[in-house]
Formats: C-alpha cells, sequence, structure tokens
C-alpha cells in the first residue's frame, strides 16, 4: 500500500510534509498524558504510592508566583505582589515536605532536587534557603544534583551567593528572544545586559551546566531575529538550548489574549525556523537532543543523547535515570510506572488541604501495564529515535505508518520501527500513533513543530 503524497517543501536535511503535520499533539513529557487524568486517583493512592517507594528518587519543588507575569506563559503561575499569600504558600509546601518525609520514611536515595515555577527566584533567597533545610531534614538525600529555573529580571546578588551556598550546578534560564520588539510583543522585555549579567552571576555561582529557554514562531518574529538571539546565546555560552515553538491556544490559557494572533507565522514559516535554528546550532558544536533541544558535548545530556541513556519525563528531556519523580507544591506532578498523580492546581484550595494535614492529590491516573508498554515506546522513539513493537502494536498503527515510511522518513523492519535522521520533526507526530487517547480526542495540544 503506498500513501497519497501531499505537496513537500525541503529545507535543507528536512522536507516539510504539511499534511503530516496537520495534527497537533502532545510534547508526551509523560504517557498517558496530563490530558487524561481524572479523579479516580487522589489522596489515597499518593499515600499508599510514597508509602511504597524505595531507592532512587527524584524531587520537583513548585514556585506557582513570578514578580511578572508573560504573556505567553502556560505555566499554573501567579503574581508574587501578595506577600501574605507567598508566606502562607511556603507554609504550605513546608508541611508537604513533612508529610511526604514521613511517609518515605529513609527508605529512598533522592538524588535530585529541582525547583521550579513559576520563577523560583520569585521567593526571597532565604525562604529558598529555608525550603533545602526543610528537604535536608525530612528526606533523605544522597548527595544531590541541585537544579534550578530563573528569571534574569529577579536574579540578585543575594540570591547567587544562595545558588552558590547550596551547590546549585544546573540552572536554566527563561531568555525567549534577545529581540526587544518581539520581548514587547510576548510581555517578556529584558534587555541583553541583563541577560548577560545573569549568565555571569550564575557562572561564579558554580552553576556548570547553564540552559537557555529559546522561543520560535513569536508574532512578528523574522528568521533575521531568530538568528540574532541563537548567536547571541552561543556568544554567552550556554551548555544546553531549548529552542520551543510557540504554542498559542487563547482558549487555554486566557493570558495569550494579550498577544497579536494575526501577526504569528504560519506553520511553513515555524518549520522553516525550526530547520535554521537546528541547523545553526549543530554547526556551532551542539549536540542536537530530539529535534528541539540541543547541548554542549561534554554536557551530561549531551552524553545522555549520544549513550542511549536519554529519558523524559515532566522535566522534559533529561539524563536522570530514576524510575520516581515526586513532585511537591501546588499541581506539582508525581510520576511511578505503576500510578501518576497531580497535586491540586488552585493554590487556595492547596493551601486548605495541607492545613488538614492532607495530601493536596487531586488527579491522575493508575498505569496500567499496556499504557507502560506504550509509554516505554514512545520514549524510546523520541529519545533513541527507535523503538521494539509488539505484533498487535505493528497491525494497529501500520495503516497510519505507511506515509511515514513511503516519505522514508521511517523504516519498520522485524518489528523495529526506526526513525530516519529526516523524521526528527515528525518524531512527536510519529509517536502519537501509538497513542489510542488521541484517536478520538477533542483535547487541543500544541503543533509538532
Amino acid at each position: 500500500m503506498t500513501a497519497v503524497s501531499a505537496p513537500a517543501i525541503s529545507s535543507g536535511m528536512w522536507t516539510y510534509y504539511p499534511d503530516l503535520l496537520a495534527q497537533p499533539v502532545p510534547r508526551y513529557t509523560s504517557y498517558p498524558t496530563a490530558a487524561e487524568f481524572g479523579d479516580r486517583v487522589g489522596a489515597a493512592d499518593a499515600d499508599a504510592a510514597l508509602r511504597g517507594v524505595s531507592g532512587d528518587v527524584s524531587l520537583y519543588v513548585h514556585i506557582p508566583f513570578c514578580e511578572q507575569i508573560c504573556w505567553y506563559c502556560g505555566c499554573n503561575t501567579s503574581a508574587a505582589n501578595r506577600r501574605q499569600r507567598l508566606a502562607s504558600y511556603l507554609d504550605s509546601l513546608h508541611r508537604e515536605i513533612a508529610l511526604a518525609g514521613v511517609r518515605l520514611d529513609g527508605r529512598i536515595a533522592a538524588r535530585r532536587i529541582a525547583f521550579g515555577g513559576g520563577s523560583p527566584n520569585a521567593i526571597a533567597p532565604t525562604d529558598f534557603v529555608r525550603l533545602v533545610d526543610a528537604l535536608t531534614l525530612h528526606v533523605s538525600l544522597d548527595d544531590p544534583l541541585w537544579s534550578i529555573e530563573i528569571d534574569p529580571r529577579t536574579l540578585t546578588a543575594e540570591w547567587a551567593q544562595v545558588l552558590g551556598w547550596v551547590g546549585v550546578s544546573h540552572a536554566s534560564m527563561g531568555v525567549q528572544t534577545f529581540a526587544p520588539h518581539l520581548q514587547a510583543a510576548i510581555g517578556r522585555v529584558q534587555d541583553d545586559a541583563l541577560i548577560a549579567s545573569g549568565t555571569e552571576m550564575l557562572r561564579g555561582a558554580g552553576v556548570t551546566s547553564l540552559n537557555f529557554d529559546l522561543m520560535y514562531g513569536l508574532p512578528g518574529q523574522t528568521l533575521t531575529d531568530l538568528e540574532t538571539t541563537l548567536r547571541r546565546t552561543v556568544e554567552l555560552g550556554a551548555d544546553r538550548i531549548a529552542l520551543f515553538g510557540y504554542a498559542h491556544v487563547p482558549h487555554l490559557i486566557p493570558r495569550q489574549r494579550r498577544i497579536d494572533a494575526t501577526n504569528l507565522p504560519d506553520q511553513a514559516t515555524r518549520f522553516a525556523m525550526a530547520q535554521f535554528g537546528y541547523d545553526l546550532l549543530v554547526s556551532e558544536g551542539y549536540v542536537p537532543v530530539g529535534f528541539d533541544h540541543f547541548a554542549k558535548p561534554g554536557d551530561p545530556l549531551a552524553r545522555a543523547a549520544t549513550g542511549g541513556t536519554l529519558r523524559r519525563n515532566f522535566q522534559g528531556f533529561t539524563d536522570d535515570q530514576a524510575p520516581v519523580l515526586i513532585g511537591l507544591g501546588a499541581s506539582a506532578i508525581s510520576s511511578m510506572p505503576g500510578v501518576i498523580w497531580q497535586n491540586e492546581k488552585n493554590a487556595g484550595r492547596y493551601r486548605m488541604l495541607l492545613s488538614q494535614d492532607r495530601l493536596p492529590a487531586a488527579g491522575g491516573l493508575i498505569r496500567s501495564a499496556d499504557d507502560q508498554r506504550r509509554g516505554a515506546v514512545i520514549e524510546g522513539l523520541l529519545c533513541r529515535g527507535e523503538a521494539r513493537l509488539d505484533a498487535d502494536l505493528v497491525s494497529e498503527v501500520l495503516v497510519r505508518l505507511l506515509p511515514f515510511v513511503d516519505r522514508e522518513l521511517a523504516t519498520l523492519d522485524n518489528g523495529t520501527l526506526r526513525l530516519l535522521p529526516e523524521a526528527l520533526p515528525y518524531a512527536r507526530t510519529i509517536a502519537a500513533l501509538f497513542d489510542p487517547y488521541r484517536q478520538d480526542s477533542a483535547r487541543r495540544f500544541s503543533s509538532a513543530v
């Protein structure tokens, strides 16, 4: 059987097939995705799961506050302008750390601790130190790797000093773009000097792996804008680069209504931007991790990508091998092989639950054996470019897979599905073929490119 070919546009190594990218798909930081979470999983499930955990785990601590709210952002965050609300949230977070610690009861070894948001540096440096102390007191740490997300607009010398004292070695800075007119268009104004100063402070604090979050597909953005941002990022020496396509979904994220949708680039232009960014960064010596992440050859993420040990979890691509991720804070997600749950998203209800000494789990799902099997296929395709398929999965997806095979984007040989280099921008779309939740779902996701 041969698929009917659609008009194609060649751009360097990649060819743009609009029909193959027509359907929005998840980013697959989990499988099943958060879109499938339901209320059948709650506090009792979280309690049992935490009491059953042993061995290596990673922790994620969510700070849902920012000094300024960016219009494009889809994170669960609010303005940190009401100090009493922020203080009450931190009190509740301390309580959750203590409750989780009792249930983990010294059986685990926390080897990685990540702070995200929002912007963790929206809180005071002393409050950050208190959280570190609480984790040290209540959770069994094993010389963990500390990482943090940083807003350069609120990074101070005091914050840098505290990061050095804690031993934070990995940081991710929200840059998005260096172009002033694009910063104004998305509500994220921060000049070059501010980002350069932040980079210098983080390096001085001992950060050895520094990521820049960048975006393409912004309103009014040109290839020249993108090139300028990428070259400045390289010049500043970012160890990792995440080059995301902006997802405009104002029906899901009301703050995005402030962005001029009439000036957004079309799908073909977005594809060209992704290709341009990929080519430029690879030519500068970065190792591609997936199709929209990059790392310097000596960075642990690059070594995981080239060594076949790359993983994917709610923090994206990672070299973290721990099978368990425990999320702390409002909306934080915990993931274990058999269960995923999410904490209460609303900060007020989160505080209320913890005031009653109740775990704040408020939804999730039980991962069936079939879910785990399909999740392994999806992770294999996204992280290693190949996956071994059981016969029933081959039969299930074969007809929908043929357009990718016929266009020489993938091969299927004796049950092993391999993605060819030209298939990088189609990886999520191919992975979605193994997701039955997507086949009849009316939910909306971001563009595949």
